[in-house]
């Protein structure tokens, strides 16, 4: 059921009361000193968010702002500037708009340019090793990791492709034995036309999605995805012709409702994709593989994504684009969450998240914000967790970008979208060179490798990113008063370097075997950055389960591993935590063997969590699987520390 309606406005308040935020200052003089030299020299403007010096009237007004968005239960922290506020889309206020969009669609298409042109000088000589080894007669791919595996698996999707060119080409449409001994039979298959529809791919694996639009409570219209075996659906039409069509209402039923159900799973994806992702890998997709394992799969995509639409606003004002990472977590979360489990009919799911979709989670889930939402999560399952930054955050064109003041950053990314010239040149440039020009942007900017990816599906992986996202997201990732000033997502960088200072005492002690003498500091810092002083949950807070990338360079993964390991979460419970050795950022979605790195453990993890277990049909390979126990848990998982 979608959530209850509430008025519209955007807003969010601290996490930490007044009076702890003031028993800090005493202390943070000291720990503020040696930040003075990493800190960005952008100025706060919490007033500023004029289009121009010379519009007066969009002035903002903070504190009914605030106010409003007390009312709607969504929270201001330091960590989250307040948002600019834009008053109706009045005749002059339309001719501005437009005006600032031209000027920033150019400046930003310069510097988009220019990451373009950085990323293919710097693959030049990567270009020169690959023709010295082709003009030697040497093969340059045999030194990839997955060579051989790779080599089989394009084999047999060149088999699959004349199999099913074969059976267009006969009207009988025959059928090998080898196919009718198959469950589930392709739809659709030949040539991949390499197509941004997950529907497309579902298909071509014997599966089919529906496609759903869910309502935010502050009114925009998501997309939900169905992964669903088509022989265990009907749809609506077929079973209810006369039936009332309602919006949200799904138009598919199940076949036989008597029959036990799958224990429901929502997948959220990470920044700049869609949860497209989690499908562009044939049977290893780990939606696809997920679904036939035995559980009921749903693909969660958050605002804006592949189509901005709101239920009053177009996407050409500004107030459409008015939303950051908390507005994710609390509105767009509950609404999918309320959503899945309105059509399944349970009181819980499992929740697997990416990269943003795990930052946002943590977000809504703390007890500042919405803390209820635990109560309907079995197991949330974070990949590639991002709540800590890591090193990548001091890349040359981060730095320039949290170098600009919010006033510059809307002149070059404007007040909508971000860099809004990505997603139209999607439909303008082929698919492969749309595909090839992705990876090698996202790669320069972001460090990836294709290393144990399969190259020949690569493509298709960059057919789901990049999507909208408003240009205030980014800002507050990028810029100079959020994510990259702080490098956390739930705490300011005081609060971080206070902690991490009193874990450096209490580990040198360990060490030593001696215990140190509190001086008054000492005492005021255990005071205020103890174990579980500055902690993020309550006792609502979901069972976790971490899978930790080992060469991520983009998030810092064992650092939330350390946080949970070592009594700052109290009340988290930790199912399951793996740093997977090798792995990069998007390794946990897309390596080739991420199926028995990941996906086989996210499976079991999902279903020894499960509380509605007689219900449901046990998912493959989770026949031996016992229910989790959190005594056990905490006292088995929790003490894992890893090392920074």
């Amino acid at each position: 059921m979608v959530a209850a309606e509430q008025t519209p406005i955007l807003s969010i308040t601290t996490l930490t009361s007044n009076d702890a935020a003031q028993a800090r200052l005493s202390l943070q003089s000291s720990l503020t000193s040696d930040l003075q030299s990493d800190a960005s020299p952008v100025k706060a403007e919490p007033g500023e968010c004029n289009i121009s010096d010379k519009q007066p009237q969009e002035k903002c007004e903070p504190s009914g702002q605030e106010d409003q968005d007390e009312a709607n239960g969504l929270r201001i922290t330091s960590l989250f500037a307040v948002l600019p506020v834009y008053g109706p889309p009045t005749a002059a206020r339309k001719v501005q708009y437009l005006l600032f969009r031209c000027i920033s669609s150019i400046l930003s298409l310069l510097f988009l340019l220019s990451i373009v042109l950085a990323s293919m000088i710097t693959s030049i000589p990567a270009i020169i090793h690959k023709a010295f080894f082709t003009c030697t007669l040497r093969n340059y791919d045999e030194k990839r990791l997955f060579y051989e595996e790779e080599r089989r698996r394009a084999d047999t999707r060149r088999a699959k492709e004349r199999s099913w060119k074969r059976r267009m080409s006969c009207g009988t449409d025959p059928v090998d034995q080898e196919d009718l001994a198959q469950r589930y039979q392709p739809t659709e298959g030949g040539h991949d036309l390499i197509v941004n529809d997950v529907a497309y791919y579902a298909r071509r694996v014997g599966l089919d999605v529906e496609k759903i639009k869910v309502k935010t409570e502050d009114g925009f219209l998501i997309d939900l995805w169905h992964v669903y075996d088509p022989s265990e659906y009907t749809s609506a039409e077929e079973s209810a012709p006369n039936r009332r069509r309602v919006f949200q209402e799904s138009k598919m039923r199940r076949r036989n409702p008597d029959a036990k159900r799958k224990a429901p799973v929502l997948l959220l994806h990470g920044l700049l994709q869609s949860s497209g992702a989690y499908c562009c890998g044939d049977d290893e997709s780990m939606a696809f593989w997920l679904c036939k394992a035995g559980y009921d799969v749903w693909l969660g995509n958050n605002r804006c994504g592949l189509e901005p639409r709101h239920e009053v606003l177009r996407a050409s004002d500004p107030r459409m684009w008015c939303w950051n990472l908390t507005h994710m977590g609390v509105f767009d979360l509950s609404a999918l969450i309320d959503r899945v489990l309105a059509d399944t009919g349970f009181p819980k799911l499992g929740l697997v998240c990416h990269s943003q979709g795990t930052a946002q989670t943590f977000v809504a889930l703390a007890k500042e914000q919405r803390p209820e939402l635990g109560d309907k999560i079995s197991v949330f399952c974070a990949l590639a967790p991002a709540v800590y930054a890591g090193p990548l955050i001091k890349n040359t064109y981060f730095r320039f970008v949290r170098l600009l003041s919010p006033t510059m950053f809307r002149c070059v990314f404007g007040i909508h979208g971000f860099i809004p010239f990505m997603m139209q040149m999607h439909g303008l440039v082929p698919p492969r060179l749309y595909g090839w020009l992705g990876y090698k942007v996202f790669s320069y900017l972001f460090g990836w490798t294709d290393g144990r990816w399969d190259r020949g599906l690569r493509d298709r992986f960059f057919q789901f990113a990049p999507v909208h996202v408003s240009a205030e997201t980014m800002r507050w990732w990028l810029g100079g008063d959020g994510f990259a000033k702080h490098k956390c997502v739930l705490a300011t960088r005081e609060t971080v370097r206070g902690e991490d200072k009193l874990d450096q005492q209490d580990a040198h002690g360990d060490a030593q075997g001696t215990l140190r003498v509190q001086t008054k500091e000492d005492m005021e810092l255990r005071r205020l950055y103890g174990r579980g002083a500055t902690a993020w949950y309550d006792e609502r807070v979901p069972p976790m389960a971490l899978w930790v990338c080992e060469k991520d360079e983009l998030v810092d993964g064992r650092k939330l591993l350390r946080r949970f390991g070592n009594g700052r979460e109290p009340h988290v419970k930790l199912v399951h935590s793996k740093v997977v050795d090798g792995y990069e950022h998007l390794d946990v979605l897309w390596a080739m063997d991420a199926v028995d790195q990941v996906f086989v453990e996210v499976r079991e993890v999902l279903w020894k969590t499960w509380t509605s277990r007689e219900e449901c049909i046990v998912p493959d390979g989770c026949e031996g699987v016992a229910e989790w126990q959190p005594a056990v848990a905490q006292s088995t998982t929790q003490q894992y520390i890893p090392k920074a």
